[in-house]
């Protein structure tokens, strides 16, 4: 029987965030692991090789956070309510005033496609939106574009010092209302994508015939992997996603050919039925509300590789940043091989340490996230070792700043011994993700449940975002409330939980044992 190999990253950085079940507009635990605490950090890697085509607990939680701050948010800068951040140590959940006192569709103007028409008003601006020739809005085009022409946090500077003054160092962040206009545009499972900016740094991993050159493979793709995930000068907070949520996506990676037309088919049973033997496949889904769980997976058919990760966060106030605790962890699986590395989750500033582990070979390193310290110092730094099987001292030595360059040297004797890059995000392509459109999409796909937030935040419109956040929200309270009074409970579509952890129902390898099976009888 076919064992599933480990490759195991583990990060533990300080910042986290954490949110009540049903309390979306609150500061919430689902910060991505991209996301820098710092106040002000570097504007996003743009390059690109391809470009796109095409558990809840109730109300009465929900409006108990209106209490000390909601009220005065109302006052300044038309900020009814909303979810977002403070820049991820600073922008990180989100806030509602009540049901009481939303603005309704007709007094916000919100596009007719809520409602269901899927033709906007003519409310938005169309200098600041993608509109289609036909009047519509370019729901696609929107969520492709990456430009930083947010509102600014000048502009609501006395919200922002409004909201210091409602936190003290060590508070749990879960009451404290924070505007909509710091959220960045899209979901945190999209977000989580970004993990495979660089495709080809992840399937390399497959290529490699010796287990030591594999593990430093896996170091190297899971260092490049968090610099991808900046979007904005200044670090913002995703979406929260709502329980069920999906996002589906894949990458063409033309460096890397694998098979040819006859072989290279569709993978109906993969988790993007529609995608071919020869890409990279990626699916999320948000599996608990309480706690916040996200779960994902990916898979390259032809490479018989995948990767398998749940992760969930905590939060307090640290005073100049957000601590958000991220728990979970990844596999690495490489299906020919009978080998795993195991991956554990960072803090987010980053500052921690992370472990990878391949309980197979026994090799493992030991990735130290430094944090900036406040006076002085860089950001973003560095520091990791890599040992074989039993060792104590390290053969490999890593160190510079994860949204540069790092470079390695060798400490055992086998080359010479001086730095050399090992890996320069600011150097290589970043691949891009294809999504389908989202007229195609299941009304629970990530890209289509926020298409109205995204589209007032993109117009700077800050009362349709909040207002088309809180539609989004209030429906998945109604939900929640129907399945309490049936005694139904939230049925996951492609993730098992298995103890603490949540398993994609069907991954590579158990299929590619099915086929073997098979094929012999």
């Amino acid at each position: 029987m076919i064992t599933e190999p480990l490759h195991t990253f583990s990060t533990v950085p300080e910042t986290s965030y954490s949110s009540s079940e049903g309390e979306d507009d609150f500061f919430d635990a689902n910060d991505s692991p991209f996301t820098s605490s710092q106040l002000n950090t570097p504007t996003s890697n743009t390059r690109t090789l391809s470009e796109h085509t095409g558990r809840l607990s109730g109300e009465e939680q929900y409006a108990s956070a209106e209490d000390s701050t909601s009220n005065s948010l109302k006052k300044q800068d038309t900020i009814s309510a909303g979810q977002s951040g403070l820049v991820a140590p600073l922008l990180v959940g989100a806030g509602a005033d009540g049901v009481a006192t939303r603005p309704t569709l007709h007094e916000t103007g919100l596009p007719a496609a809520v409602s269901g028409s899927g033709v906007p008003r003519r409310s938005y601006d169309s200098k600041a939106l993608p509109i289609r020739t036909d009047g519509s809005l370019d729901y696609d085009a929107l969520y492709e574009d990456e430009s930083d022409n947010d509102l600014s946090m000048e502009s609501h500077g006395s919200v922002v010092t409004h909201l210091l003054s409602q936190v003290k160092i060590g508070m749990d962040l879960t009451k404290v209302v924070l505007p909509t206009f710091i959220l960045e545009r899209r979901s945190l499972l999209e977000m989580y994508a970004d993990y495979f900016a660089h495709p080809d740094l992840f399937l390399r991993i497959a290529d490699l015939k010796e287990p030591r050159e594999r593990m430093i493979q896996v170091v190297r793709w899971y260092l490049s992997a968090y610099h991808a995930g900046r979007k904005s000068s200044v670090a913002k907070k995703p979406y929260n996603p709502i329980l069920g949520e999906i996002f589906q996506c894949h990458w063409d990676i033309p460096e890397l050919p694998t098979g040819d037309e006859a072989t290279n088919v569709e993978v109906k049973d993969g988790p993007v039925p529609w995608c071919r033997r020869d890409q990279l496949t990626f699916i999320a889904e948000q599996v608990s509300h309480h706690p916040p769980i996200s779960a994902f997976y990916a898979e390259h058919y032809n490479k018989k590789i995948s990767f398998s990760a749940h992760v969930w966060t905590k939060s307090k106030f640290l005073g100049l940043s957000i601590g958000v605790h991220n728990i979970g962890q990844g596999t690495v699986t490489l299906c020919d091989l009978n080998e795993e590395s195991i991956l554990t989750i960072p803090w987010i500033e980053l500052g921690g340490t992370v472990t990878i582990t391949c309980p197979q070979t026994g090799y493992r390193a030991d990735i130290d996230f430094i944090t900036k310290p406040f006076y002085g110092g860089k950001k973003n730094r560095i520091q990791g070792e890599i040992y074989g099987p039993n060792d104590k001292k390290s053969f490999i030595s890593i160190s510079g700043e994860w949204s540069g360059l790092m470079e390695y040297k060798y400490n055992d004797g086998s080359k010479p011994s001086k730095f050399e890059t090992f890996v320069d995000v600011n150097s290589i392509p970043i691949f891009k993700k294809k999504v389908r459109p989202v007229a195609e999409q299941d009304e629970n796909e990530s890209r289509k449940v926020w298409r109205e937030v995204t589209a007032g935040l993109k117009a700077n419109d800050i009362e349709k975002a909040t207002n088309a956040k809180f539609q989004v929200e209030q429906k998945q309270r109604e939900e929640a409330k129907e399945r309490k009074e049936t005694f139904g409970e939230w049925d996951t579509k492609y993730f098992k939980g298995i103890g603490e952890s949540w398993i994609y129902t069907t991954p590579l390898l158990h299929r590619l044992t099915l086929e073997k099976r098979d094929s012999k009888r």
